[in-house]
């Protein structure tokens, strides 16, 4: 779990050489399975994880999201995934993910000037497995996820409009 209050680590993951499309570059279903990845890592680090799933019977589950491509991104690049929290309240929590390329050190963050690959807005629900329905944070997890409450980025809150 992450301390209170203090930024997530990033999310890292290498691009594998079969989540390459037939454009040669990686396929749209894999930047959606990076960020899923990177959404289990903020569950891990914020006390959602298998123990908590199997003591209480509840998880997120996501239900909206808004993703951008931005970039292609090739085999082999090594990404790193930030994670912010915009807000968690009564049962929902909304965070966002932004995908970067990294080159140099295994560990290296992206620049101070990295424009993000692809970025995703969530709306995830607390849902209750075994009563079928959402229901409230417990305190503990609403706490953490509310340290962790950030600005949202300018580019969250948009839709998809028609040209």
């Amino acid at each position: 779990m992450s301390p209170p209050g203090l930024p997530l680590p990033l999310f890292r993951e290498t691009v594998r050489p079969e989540w390459i499309d037939y454009n040669g570059h990686l396929s749209e279903a894999f930047y959606v399975l990076v960020f899923g990845f990177a959404t289990d890592a903020l569950m891990e680090r914020t006390g959602m994880d298998s123990a908590y799933r199997a003591g209480t019977g509840c998880s997120l589950y996501t239900v909206e999201s808004h993703i951008r491509y931005l970039r292609d991104v090739p085999e082999g690049a090594r990404l790193a995934v930030r994670t912010r929290v915009l807000g968690a309240a009564g049962k929902k929590a909304c965070f966002a993910h932004e995908m970067y390329v990294v080159t140099g050190e295994p560990q290296a963050e992206p620049g101070a000037d990295a424009a993000p690959v692809a970025t995703t807005e969530l709306l995830a629900l607390h849902v209750d497995q075994r009563a079928g329905r959402a229901t409230a944070f417990p305190d503990a997890v609403r706490e953490r996820l509310t340290a962790l409450t950030e600005p949202p980025p300018g580019w969250a809150g948009r839709s998809v409009t028609a040209p």
